[in-house]
């Protein structure tokens, strides 16, 4: 089954609130502290009650059946629901509530059933729900309440990792805030998340006594604790008023041709919803002229190389050498990434220093060691073409050809690639069937490895989880570091050290080498390389860094079976193109 968007242009108004204003707003801010002090993620500067150093990375979780007490003790629920991320900076929500006295809040970390197992990929990509948050359970059903994950100072020295997921119906945690404040006009109630409670009181937890891992299992010592100490790890800190933000409108259409031909978009519907830039619709006559410039060698100085030329559609886009060749026997310094399902990122490289694909697609053009060329040569170039000329006419209004318009026009040929028909996918709506192997790989790719449960899976999914097997983050996978810093060298944060995007494993049976690096030359491999063990560091993910220093050590026969399932991911438009 399939979605299908047609673009569809309308005016709209400039500004536009986003609550009616005679509807008098609440925001819910909640920050992280620790020890009355602003949580610092990833360092190690906070101790156990066994004397373990441990940090924090990440601090993920959905709240929902908020209400507050009125003065006459009755309770005023609220219909709404939060998403809030310390590491993305999603720390508050906005939501109306009548005017009125109240003395606390309450609400549950957690969602109600029928939203915890609902279809994740109804919902539009700034909604609380929608799978990208990382928190919704891929391809089984329901949600991770709250994610706490992190390192830890092991007794021998090293640096290892915990993982702590609190997810199923009967695990939802309720907390209940005194707070007495009058809500006339907009107003602010901050609250705080004390972590020093969530791991020490009132039942402390120790990485080294009860595990580094949980899941949600039943009857887990570490989920009872959680559970018990996050109820009362919440605070009030301050109430005031604000003024809510003008919302911006969606923008508006950039030099739409007189006539155009909306573009048929379709994908699938396990897909989560994209959000697809306003001010450049797909229609037909634009991701034509995309598709022109992309195949064109005209972009590279000596007119040698084309997009293309590292982007080969045959391996869905991406390049069959580790670094791709540039004009002048110039090699690229990272391996040239697929391009497909590029909808759904909101950064771009390895690195993800470019914040969107229309600016993205003129690095290579500019870079010396990619095409070598200027902005300036390829304009004048294409002005010299009646092809040119025709195809921008057509695709924009007036058919200036300038730098803004190539962008404009690859972004919108770019993100028409969409892989979404694997043998997987079409197994998965009963069209095909996995083999027993391919059966058996699913299972370890959607299986944690933690052994004081007896679980003992592959943890794919972590990184890897949802219809796009990407979590389009940023991590450290445990490759032997060299001189390539990663996104640090963007970011300039030591937390990003050796961090690098995480590529989707869509078709990665053709898409070899792998790596940022290209280090990597076969799925054997890759696979070897999780199982067998990382190179530890301070910035190695939580994920990894939990396991074993030797590896989970799948044996020969679930690496296969891993493998057959990773090669079931090839989409077949790619093998026959």
């Amino acid at each position: 089954m399939k979605i299908v968007f047609l673009v569809l242009i309308a005016l709209v108004s400039q500004f536009s609130l986003s609550i009616a204003e005679e509807s008098p707003v609440l925001r819910l801010s909640i920050r992280n502290e620790y020890r009355e002090a602003p949580l610092i993620r990833d360092s190690l500067r906070y101790t156990l009650h066994d004397g373990s150093d441990f940090s924090i990375s990440r601090v993920s979780y959905l709240i929902s059946a908020i209400a507050f007490q009125t003065d006459h003790d009755n309770w005023l629920e609220v219909e709404s629901i939060g998403f809030f991320d310390a590491a993305k900076g999603i720390l508050s929500m906005d939501f109306p509530v009548p005017k009125g006295s109240y003395k606390a809040i309450r609400f549950k970390i957690g969602l109600p059933s029928e939203l915890n197992h609902s279809n994740p990929s109804q919902y539009p990509k700034k909604h609380p729900l929608n799978p990208e948050n990382n928190l919704h359970w891929t391809w089984s059903t329901g949600y991770v309440f709250m994610a706490l994950e992190g390192r830890y100072a092991e007794k021998d020295g090293k640096i290892g990792g915990y993982v702590f997921h609190l997810a199923n119906d009967s695990n939802d945690i309720s907390a209940t805030v005194p707070l007495s404040f009058t809500h006339s006009v907009h107003t602010v109630v901050e609250l705080c998340l004390d972590l020093e409670k969530v791991f020490k009181h009132p039942l402390a937890i120790s990485f080294h006594e009860h595990g580094h891992s949980s899941h949600s299992r039943s009857d887990d010592v570490i989920v009872k604790r959680l559970r018990e100490n996050i109820a009362q790890s919440f605070l009030a800190r301050r109430v005031d008023e604000f003024t809510p933000k003008l919302k911006k409108a969606s923008l508006g259409p950039i030099d739409l041709p007189d006539s155009y031909n909306a573009y048929r978009f379709t994908i699938s519907r396990n897909f989560p919803l994209p959000e697809l830039p306003t001010d450049n619709p797909l229609i037909e006559e634009r991701v034509a002229l995309g598709e022109a410039i992309f195949f064109d060698t005209l972009l590279s100085k000596d007119k040698t190389i084309s997009c293309a030329s590292c982007h080969n559609p045959s391996k869905a886009f991406s390049d069959s050498t580790a670094k791709s060749n540039g004009v002048g026997k110039a090699k690229t310094r990272r391996h040239s990434m697929p391009l497909f399902n590029l909808a759904w990122k909101e950064s771009f490289l390895w690195d993800g220093r470019v914040a969107s694909l229309r600016e993205q697609v003129l690095h290579p053009i500019t870079s010396e060691q990619e095409m070598g060329n200027t902005l300036e040569e390829v304009i004048e170039r294409m002005e010299s073409s009646p092809r040119y000329k025709y195809l921008f006419s057509k695709a924009f209004n007036p058919g200036k050809i300038t730098e803004g318009r190539i962008g404009l026009a690859l972004e919108n040929y770019l993100l028409t690639l969409v892989s979404d028909d694997s043998h997987f996918d079409r197994a998965l709506v009963g069209k095909a069937e996995l083999t027993n192997e391919e059966k058996r790989g699913f299972e370890l790719f959607m299986t944690e490895f933690e052994p004081r449960t007896n679980q003992f899976g592959a943890d794919c999914f972590h990184c890897h989880g949802g219809a796009l097997f990407t979590d389009n983050e940023f991590h450290n996978n445990g490759l032997t570091p060299l001189s390539d810093l990663g996104r640090y060298e963007f970011s300039k944060l030591d937390s990003d050290r050796y961090k690098f995007a995480t590529p989707s494993l869509r078709n990665v049976g053709i898409t070899a080498p792998y790596m940022h690096d290209g280090s990597v030359a076969t799925l054997n491999e890759i696979v070897a390389h999780y199982s067998n063990g990382f190179h530890p560091s301070e910035t190695l993910n939580p994920n990894l860094a939990k396991h074993p220093k030797d590896g989970i050590q799948l044996s020969r026969e679930d690496q296969r079976a891993l493998v057959a399932f990773l090669e079931a991911l090839t989409d077949p438009q790619y093998l026959d193109n």
